[in-house]
């Protein structure tokens, strides 16, 4: 969110994102990973399929239910895929790289590639900017105190409760995009998108009564968004921001707005690599296996840089961060007036709301693409 932090411990205004980045790729990690992407995908299409199987094989049976927990996965995971192609990490070329998000996305998902990769390349280059950042945009929650004296959100505690909605709302806007000029390939897109419906549809009405169905849609979306919704809301929530100087600095503009997760190898599978979030930020092409190769040695180059440490917490931990922040900056504190708690005070461990600062320092969409 847009929150100043003024430290006698401040980087210096350039801390070598080129170094850092010549560094990378002399130990090979933007290389392609062709080989670990065919066995990804081949077993997200195996285990999807699988899914649908065991619905035809258990027609009109409850059990379907427990299916719909496993939909509910694999969805977020194919989608985790299609995120990773539209980043380049998989295909460096154009074609394969829209082909492999349109299946991904469009025919798999039933969300709209291009609406998603616009806006996704959006929040890249602003990470937390209120006013260029579209996933800090105020909507039902708000991000900042600013954002709350201007109207009001919902309270902190209905963060879960909406991510049910989540994925509703990703289809939604999908199709709302797709529906306006603006968008390459929105009719093939406009068409996938119809396929994936109208299957869904014939998959659910051919293999369950309507009230089986009804309770399988309802819990596939909800637990699909509350998903992605836990897979995306730690990485940049409630996170400071350096001061305008810092924000200049391609590595610090990325680093001091992002937060990684810890974990080993089942935490890597299932945020999908989003739990390296800073050097995802750092290096948006990387392929996700060499993430974690990466961590190490963004470490020791910010520490040798005298670079702010950079944010780590548990999966459990960012959560309770993001509560508590949605809840210092949401209505209550519009509606009593006055600024979230030990704001400004001396010794406050809180950090100072302040303008958003970021605007014209954003990469183009070919840096953030390309990882530059």
């Amino acid at each position: 969110m847009s929150i100043s932090v003024r430290s006698a411990n401040a980087a210096p205004a350039t801390s070598g994102y080129g170094e850092l980045a010549r560094e990378i790729r002399r130990l090979g990690l933007q290389q392609r990973r062709p080989g670990s992407y065919a066995v990804l995908l081949v077993a997200n299409l195996i285990a999807l399929a699988g899914v649908v199987t065991a619905m035809a094989l258990l027609r009109d049976s409850w059990w379907l239910m427990l299916l719909a927990v496993a939909l509910a996965i694999m969805s977020a995971q194919i989608g985790f895929f299609g995120d990773d192609a539209g980043h380049h990490q998989i295909a460096r070329k154009r074609v394969p790289t829209m082909l492999l998000g349109l299946l991904n996305a469009n025919l798999l998902n039933g969300l709209s590639y291009g609406w998603w990769i616009d806006k996704h390349i959006a929040h890249h280059a602003n990470p937390n900017d209120l006013e260029a950042d579209p996933d800090v945009l105020p909507g039902i929650l708000v991000f900042d105190a600013a954002q709350a004296a201007a109207r009001k959100g919902a309270a902190a505690w209905l963060l879960f409760p909406l991510l049910l909605l989540e994925a509703l709302n990703l289809h939604v806007s999908s199709v709302r995009a797709l529906l306006r000029p603006g968008i390459r390939a929105r009719a093939t897109e406009l068409a996938l998108l119809g396929v994936h419906f109208g299957g869904y549809a014939v998959l659910l009405v051919t293999t369950m009564t309507w009230l089986q169905a009804s309770v399988f849609l309802v819990i596939h979306q909800g637990l699909l968004g509350v998903y992605l919704g836990c897979s995306f809301a730690p990485n940049h929530k409630g996170i400071p921001i350096g001061t305008a100087e810092q924000a200049a600095d391609p590595l610090l503009r990325q680093v001091l707005t992002s937060r990684s997760i810890r974990g080993g190898p089942f935490v890597d599978f299932v945020l999908g690599g989003l739990n390296y979030q800073i050097e995802h930020h750092l290096f948006p092409s990387m392929p996700r296996p060499n993430l974690r190769v990466a961590q190490p040695v963004v470490r020791r180059f910010c520490a040798a840089h005298q670079v702010p440490p950079s944010v780590e917490a548990s999966a459990f931990a960012s959560y309770g961060v993001v509560i508590r922040h949605l809840r210092d900056v949401g209505p209550s504190c519009a509606e009593r007036g006055r600024s979230p708690p030990d704001e400004g005070r001396p010794g406050s461990r809180r950090p100072v709301l302040g303008p958003p600062m970021w605007g014209s320092l954003s990469p183009t969409r070919a840096q953030v693409s390309s990882g530059i």
